[in-house]
């Protein structure tokens, strides 16, 4: 009579080395992914925890760790748990948003690129995917994420800290809570870096996954202060595929280049996104470019940065946020939704990817280009 094979973790953990984080370009076990292995009577269970919830091959990947130890002699059954914990950016003794794990601005050399509809869409995108998000409307001269998320509320104060105002599972902060619609502002520039810098510091973000800040268009006094403020994980460039935008977006890309040389420290450009890609159909669902230029991917294989994806131009975008309801919620089923969805987590993989090389984990990282 033949003995039982007896499987030891050993043996999961060397058939689990076969599976590949497509991002990282490291197996599972050495990145430490790998957690809780049991094994009784030849059924093996384990946790497999990424760096992000919002990770684009969970699914393939507990699919190929399944199929991996379901190699192993003597395994019968095979239960993984997916989980995630982000890690973190580097966090100084000053960091004055030592909770948030990582601070994405969102930038455009010009106005009129729809930056901001941008912004709020890949914050709730994220947490429709399961992560802890702050949304931080920068852009003093126009905010206008109080319109896009549909709510006016007043923000309270508890001990001297504002309490964000929270809307579709994002907590959000923004001038526009605190003006009358019908106020300009007129600042000078050491005014608005003051302002920035007092939306980071007196607010209770808490814990958080991700804040995205939605910066003026340009390269002025916000972009800069938050640079200088806070160690940010890196900027997200919004153009049109125009070669007028792209000329402008070259310029934002290369402010962020020199603020690296003054702070002393790398701000990564975390990849190009290409809005109003070109006009979608209601009625049919084709695709007609409207603009004529250099686009977004070629943009991001001209400036080697990586390119995170496409949105089509839709009345319907443009609608629905002025009907304080973003595009993702309004149509969850819609091309752009789902465009957004991809976009957020190509982005939440490229901050793991620059979390994972500042602690060291990764000594080189190809730069990675989405379509």
């Amino acid at each position: 009579m033949m003995s039982e094979h007896v499987v030891t973790e050993q043996q999961v953990l060397d058939a689990l080395r076969a599976v590949i984080d497509p991002d990282l370009r490291r197996d599972i076990v050495s990145l430490g992914f790998v957690k809780d292995v049991k094994i009784c009577d030849g059924t093996v269970g384990f946790k497999i925890e990424l760096t992000t919830p919002a990770c684009p091959v969970k699914d393939l990947m507990k699919a190929q760790a399944t199929e991996a130890v379901l190699k192993v002699p003597g395994v019968k059954a095979v239960n993984v748990e997916m989980t995630a914990q982000v890690r973190s950016r580097q966090v100084g003794a000053e960091d004055i948003l030592p909770t948030v794990k990582h601070v994405i601005a969102v930038a455009s050399g010009k106005g009129g690129v729809g930056k901001s509809t941008v912004s709020v869409n890949l914050a709730v995108a994220l947490a429709q995917l399961g992560a802890k998000v702050g949304l931080l409307d920068a852009d003093v001269y126009g905010p206008s994420v109080p319109l896009l998320m549909g709510t006016r509320e007043t923000p309270r104060v508890v001990n001297d800290r504002i309490i964000p105002v929270e809307r579709y599972g994002v907590q959000m902060m923004s001038l526009g809570f605190l003006l009358p619609d019908d106020q300009a502002v007129v600042w000078r520039g050491p005014m608005v870096a003051g302002t920035v810098r007092q939306l980071l510091t007196d607010v209770e973000w808490g814990a958080k996954d991700y804040l995205v800040v939605d910066l003026p268009p340009g390269t002025g006094d916000a972009p800069m202060t938050l640079s200088q403020s806070v160690p940010i994980t890196g900027v997200v460039v919004v153009m049109t595929p125009q070669d007028v935008a792209f000329t402008i977006a070259a310029k934002a890309v290369a402010m962020f280049h020199k603020l690296e040389e003054g702070l002393n420290r790398a701000i990564p450009i975390l990849g190009i996104i290409e809005n109003m890609a070109g006009f979608a159909c209601p009625h049919c669902g084709d695709v007609t470019p409207i603009f004529a230029g250099v686009g977004g991917e070629q943009a991001a294989e001209r400036l080697g940065v990586p390119f995170l994806g496409s949105i089509p131009l839709d009345p319907s975008i443009s609608l629905s946020g002025n009907e304080g309801v973003p595009s993702i919620v309004a149509h969850p089923e819609s091309p752009q939704a789902k465009a957004f969805r991809q976009i957020a987590q190509a982005l939440a993989a490229q901050c793991s990817i620059h979390s994972m090389a500042d602690h060291t984990l990764l000594r080189t990282i190809p730069q990675i280009h989405r379509s």
